[in-house]
């Protein structure tokens, strides 16, 4: 997974090596290892051998012919799990002082921007360099680290890169892009609570008017079978008015309140403490590049100080040049030393925002999945009660649809002449 570290250092590219070293095992493999030589298969698949007595590491396969040396492991595990082995301090220095002279690229790519994404790569012929066996790609070569969860577009694969707003004036980093699309979603689940906080009170105003609709004096005269209806559709309002009241009352309890309390007032806390702790280490990885890139440039200076007095001895020889190159020469190892612990002191630092960085967006990917179940999980229970309050209208409406099937002209005036001649009949005033 850390593979893709190598190209932003330029460290040792093992494929590479692996595979310029195929061929001759291939011929080889059949063949017995050399005594004391052993071996072993990286984290990576690769197959590496190592000498029991001298600890010294190799990509290529050990020959028994003593005319095939064997290039060093070096600096090729630049996995920050790796302890570096007791690999020889020259070899590390040449493999160091081969990573400091490279030139960078002419787009490099700030610490803590590069994704470990895949990206569609287009055949190109490598240049690589190679120093005591052991080969270094230029920067930009290589492929880049694989999905690490392919086809399912998920957080921990992109969201690594800086991403300038609109007018490209200032950028955002990827992470902040995470954090920003968790607020926006705490807010939007805000606003479907007050949504449905104001379809509440609409149910309310409305249960309100049925019934007080329902109490109505308007043609409570009327009489016979037409009249029995008439107070049926007067009743079924005050029904229909109790449902709707329970209706709201099961939207407050079921819908809004689970929206508004999802996810308090805590929630924004904890994406505070995650800003901060991806923060943190950004600001630690630039600091650690820094520190390379410092210590690359003292390196160069101090080779080619070495380069100009070894000049100077070709041209006179004395025993100050000889001072002088001997001291020169020490400098020049020194400063191979401070690269290859900068380098080890980033890696180490690049490990652990790679590690934080996946772990707390496949975290931020889980919340959102999380709070859209929810929200899906609610307002369906809206859409059962909106049923279930359709049903109770329903069934509401039957009996009055009952009696107005059974209103019948002809007995309705049957009783009206007969409560006229046994005198129940009562004038009424009217305006007409």
């Amino acid at each position: 997974m850390a593979s893709w570290w190598w190209r932003l250092l330029g460290t040792a590219d093992k494929k590479s090596v692996a595979k310029s070293s195929a061929a001759p095992e291939e011929e080889t493999k059949s063949q017995p290892l050399p005594p004391g030589w052993r071996s072993h298969t990286s984290p990576e698949g690769l197959k590496y051998y190592i000498n029991s007595c001298s600890k010294e590491k190799t990509w290529r396969r050990p020959l028994l012919s003593a005319e095939a040396p064997q290039g060093p492991l070096a600096r090729q595990n630049t996995s920050p799990y790796d302890t570096g082995g007791q690999s020889s301090k020259k070899t590390r220095q040449a493999a160091t002082a081969d990573v400091a002279l490279r030139k960078p690229t002419t787009n490099k790519q700030p610490p803590g921007s590069v994704s470990p994404a895949k990206r569609q790569i287009k055949e190109i012929k490598e240049t690589k360099i190679t120093t005591n066996c052991v080969t270094f790609p230029l920067p930009g070569e290589g492929p880049e680290q694989q999905l690490l969860k392919p086809n399912e577009w998920s957080y921990c694969d992109y969201f690594w890169a800086d991403k300038k707003d609109p007018q490209g004036t200032t950028s955002v980093a990827g992470f902040e892009v995470l954090l920003q699309k968790q607020l926006k979603g705490k807010q939007m689940q805000k606003e479907m609570a007050e949504f449905i906080h104001e379809r509440i009170k609409i149910e309310e105003e409305y249960a309100k008017n049925l019934s007080k609709l329902s109490l109505s004096t308007l043609a409570a005269q009327e009489e016979g079978t037409l009249g029995e209806a008439w107070t049926q559709l007067k009743k079924s309002l005050h029904d229909e008015a109790e449902v709707h009241l329970k209706f709201s009352n099961k939207l407050h309890s079921e819908v809004e309140k689970p929206l508004l309390t999802f996810r308090g007032d805590n929630f924004k806390k904890d994406l505070k403490k995650y800003d901060h702790h991806i923060a943190d280490l950004r600001k630690q990885l630039a600091s650690r590049y820094a520190s390379v890139e410092k210590a690359r440039k003292a390196l160069a200076d101090r080779q080619k100080d070495l380069e100009v007095k070894t000049q100077q001895l070709e041209i006179k020889l004395s025993n100050k040049t000889e001072e002088d190159i001997k001291k020169a020469r020490r400098k020049s190892t020194q400063a191979g030393d401070d690269l290859m612990r900068c380098v080890d002191l980033y890696n180490q630092t690049q490990s652990k925002w790679f590690e934080e960085m996946v772990t707390t967006s496949m975290e931020l990917e889980k919340l959102e999945v999380e709070r859209i179940e929810w929200i899906q999980q609610h307002l369906r229970q809206y859409t059962t009660l909106r049923h279930e309050t359709d049903m109770f209208n329903q069934s509401m409406v039957e009996p009055v649809d009952q009696l107005l099937q059974n209103v019948d002209p002809a007995k309705d005036r049957e009783l009206w002449v007969k409560e006229y001649k046994t005198g129940e009949v009562r004038p009424v005033d009217m305006d007409i």
